[in-house]
């Protein structure tokens, strides 16, 4: 009987922080060959693509990536063997092991295309301290919606905190920068804010998609505004 050997890899932690963010975006995955994974979120109003620094030889699908990656903590430090319907999961000393199907990829969600971004008409820099506290305030506040608005007087680019189906809610706003002109107010959900933590570009389009470009990881995001937004140019 012929053995086929298999080749064993390991993950970085970069690469699980990304599929422990992607899994807050949609509980199932499907990775293709390469070094590029990507997600898009059931609603079809989140996308992500990150490059990684790992190559996957064969497709893998995972049909609860919360699961996988719970599985995956149980190890101190797992080895990877991605077959053609299975990945075993083992400790580095080969003690113990986990052998984990595959999804039918026909079930998975997948992202066939990529985003062609128009030209942006609102660009800036989203750090992740400015987010992280605006958020805090959505929460404790109770405000579902954030906006990325030009101020009263059009010199700045504010981000807030608010309710849009109400006009008498208590705000929470933060200056980004400066204007470069035009008067807008870009609407997100806040619940749509599932970025993995880090300062981003972003470009925002009056088409109403906004791409988020993380400054460290190969990572980003596109994400769709509100139908309420206006862009006065």
């Amino acid at each position: 009987m012929t053995t086929v050997k298999v080749d064993t890899m390991k993950l970085s932690r970069e690469t699980l922080e990304i599929l422990k963010n992607y899994s807050t975006i949609n509980s199932n995955i499907k990775i293709d060959q390469g070094s590029t994974i990507k997600t898009l979120s059931p609603m079809k109003n989140i996308m992500s693509k990150s490059s990684i620094e790992e190559t996957f030889d064969t497709e893998v699908s995972i049909w609860d990536l919360n699961k996988f990656l719970g599985t995956v903590s149980l190890y101190e430090k797992p080895v990877f063997e991605f077959r053609d319907d299975h990945v075993i999961i083992s400790e580095e000393n080969g003690k113990s092991k986990t052998k984990y199907r595959y999804a039918e990829s026909s079930l998975i969600s997948s992202v066939d295309k990529d985003v062609q971004m128009p030209e942006p008409v609102v660009s800036f820099v989203l750090y992740n301290k400015d987010l992280s506290q605006v958020l805090k305030a959505a929460s404790v506040l109770g405000l579902p919606d954030l906006a990325v608005r030009s101020s009263d007087d059009e010199s700045e680019i504010e981000l807030v905190a608010l309710d849009l189906k109400d006009s008498s809610c208590n705000t929470y706003s933060v200056t980004l920068g400066d204007n470069p002109g035009g008067r807008f107010t870009f609407n997100y959900k806040t619940e749509n804010m599932k970025m993995i933590a880090g300062d981003y570009d972003v470009d925002i389009t009056d088409k109403f998609v906004s791409q988020l470009t993380n400054k460290n990881i190969d990572v980003t995001y596109w994400i769709a505004l509100d139908n309420t937004s206006k862009y006065e140019g």
